[in-house]
């Protein structure tokens, strides 16, 4: 008898967990979890295109990430500050090709460009660190076999930065909010939210109420 009711209430709860949810665009709680817990994981409604050689050279986090391992396979490795950052020199040359709108922006450049100087040149160091691409030895910073195998596959390359940015990444290190999960918890529903909507120009209210709804 208690085995049977077992059974009942889990038949029960496997369908209440895949009701579609108007307010979560039709998708199932157990969907929305699987987004919450790896957006791109093989069960989740999320997944990234196959894309064109073409394509995988215009997004934006990916130049700066194979600028500064060109950089490096040039110099064999390069040797960080005495904070552990990357030298100025190797900062201003990837600044100075203007890959991300935060840097281009700025004026008057710096004539001394620190790390901490440039969101776009922090962030790929450590989104490469993060994602193992590159290793740190003896204050020195050099490419490691799967930061260059990562390089020589855009489709996985652009798969693990954006897992790295999405979850190992603090989004508040930048954001000047204070340590918060504003945005980044559940940021697989947001993708979701912009594929279906993004295609007009919308206030960002439109997307940050939508938590309000739910």
């Amino acid at each position: 008898m208690i085995e049977e009711l077992n059974k009942y209430a889990e038949k029960l709860m496997n369908e209440q967990n895949n009701l579609p949810i108007p307010e979560f665009e039709g998708y199932s709680p157990y969907e929305m979890h699987r987004l919450l817990e790896a957006a791109f994981g093989e069960k989740s409604p999320v997944q990234l295109a196959k894309l064109s050689s073409a394509d995988y050279r215009q997004i934006p986090i990916l130049k700066p990430i194979r600028y500064l391992a060109e950089i490096m396979n040039k110099h064999g490795e390069l040797k960080l500050t005495a904070k552990g950052f990357l030298p100025t020199k190797v900062v201003a040359e990837v600044y100075d090709q203007g890959f991300m709108d935060d840097d281009i922006s700025r004026s008057p450049r710096p004539k001394i460009l620190k790390e901490a100087d440039s969101v776009t040149v922090n962030l790929t160091r450590i989104l490469m660190v993060l994602g193992g691409m590159v290793k740190k030895r003896n204050n020195k910073l050099s490419l490691t076999k799967s930061g260059r195998d990562l390089l020589s596959d855009d489709a996985e390359l652009l798969n693990q930065m954006i897992r790295i940015y999405g979850y190992r990444f603090n989004w508040a290190y930048f954001d000047g909010y204070g340590e918060n999960q504003i945005g980044q918890l559940g940021f697989g529903f947001s993708l979701i939210l912009l594929y279906k909507y993004g295609n007009q120009k919308r206030l960002d209210s439109f997307y940050s109420d939508w938590s309000s709804t739910v």
